[in-house]
């Protein structure tokens, strides 16, 4: 038996990308956020304490309060808006890190907790803390020709259908000569550029991306694009992940009382210990106990070692439903096993359902 700490785990390690996005984020309930992670870079220990803001935005009708933002430790200390925020104004979250600790990259959460929404909403902070001031090569590891990055994976976060996700990085030229950057390659659904346009020698400039979401695509999505220097192809390429789901917002309470509601006879399947090599068909058996079709748009799995079987089901009210994934043991360490498979589906209340696959490789 896989010990639930680690069932947890791993979920918060495959949902990371869902909550990772330094662009404007609608959140639901009339609020939108300017950003949801604010990264401080690069900082000196003798920068002492660290400051920054969240803006918020009541996009409503009714006016929305925020009632709570708890921090995960000491080190950060936080203030916000007490009045309510009237339809079309903004409130403040001002942050304060102190910085103390280190040398070391960190990152912080804040919960807060909205008045128009039954979930909290989990905000970061982060960076990274030296006790000298790093060189662009030092700061800038990933090469592209003689362009750096930091680091070439994005994780937009959650993107909702008829949603732009749009956000920005730093790249830093590491030679001594001016450097045209562009992007070739580029995947359906990204837009990308930098300026300024050609990079000084061993200055930086910011790039920036826009991801849209459409309904050709659902659940974990990857956007990507070549880099190029000078006109000439690097090679490298810079990874967007980001978690497409249906767009809620728009329904009305109607629509969400008589909407699909699956019910899992059970979330989990068990191959016990086995031998790596065997091969198992696991099934998830399901009704459908609400007022309208239940429809899987996609199952991703965070393993290649397990495979979906046959077509996604779509299932009338009161039908039953299964779902069938491969799993082929080859490959896979010896000890604790667990693959998560995740559903997007068109239910409101279940808008994604995770499913484990658990065992121990002799």
């Amino acid at each position: 038996m896989v010990p639930l700490r680690k069932i947890w785990l791993a979920i918060v390690a495959f949902m990371a990308l869902g909550i990772c996005s330094y662009a404007q984020t609608d959140l639901g309930g009339g609020i939108r956020i300017d950003k949801t992670v604010h990264d401080f870079g690069d900082v000196l220990l003798s920068d002492g304490p660290l400051g920054c803001d969240f803006t918020v935005t009541n996009t409503g009708s009714k006016p929305i309060a925020i009632y709570n933002v708890s921090t995960s430790c000491g080190c950060t200390g936080v203030t916000w808006t007490r009045e309510p925020v009237q339809p079309g104004k903004t409130g403040n979250i001002h942050v304060i890190y102190q910085n103390e600790d280190g040398p070391y990259p960190f990152e912080k959460t804040l919960t807060v907790y909205f008045s128009s929404m039954t979930q909290p909403v989990v905000l970061r902070l982060k960076g990274v803390a030296s006790e000298k001031k790093l060189s662009l090569e030092e700061a800038y590891p990933e090469r592209a020709g003689q362009i750096g990055f930091k680091e070439t994976v994005i994780k937009a976060g959650n993107l909702r259908q008829e949603q732009k996700r749009s956000g920005e990085f730093t790249l830093a030229n590491l030679g001594k000569n001016n450097a045209t950057v562009s992007f070739r390659n580029v995947s359906p659904g990204l837009v990308i550029s930098s300026a300024p346009n050609p990079v000084g020698g061993k200055k930086t400039a910011k790039a920036t991306w826009t991801i849209t979401a459409d309904r050709s695509r659902w659940g974990k999505n990857h956007y990507y694009a070549e880099v190029v220097v000078n006109g000439s192809p690097t090679g490298k390429k810079l990874d967007i992940w980001a978690m497409t789901g249906e767009n809620f917002t728009g329904w009305t309470d109607s629509q969400k009382k008589n909407a699909s509601l699956p019910e899992f006879k059970t979330s989990s399947f068990s191959m016990n210990k086995f031998k790596t090599g065997t091969q198992f068909d696991a099934e998830f058996d399901f009704t459908n106990e609400g007022k309208s079709d239940f429809i899987i748009y996609k199952a991703d799995s965070d393993s290649p070692n397990a495979t979906l079987t046959g077509t996604l089901p779509k299932v009338a009210p009161g039908g039953k439903g299964k779902i069938r994934m491969h799993i082929n043991t080859s490959g896979l360490p010896k000890g604790e096993t667990l693959i998560i498979v995740s559903l997007t589906t068109n239910c409101p209340s279940r808008p994604l359902i995770n499913l484990f696959i658990t065992g121990w490789a002799e």
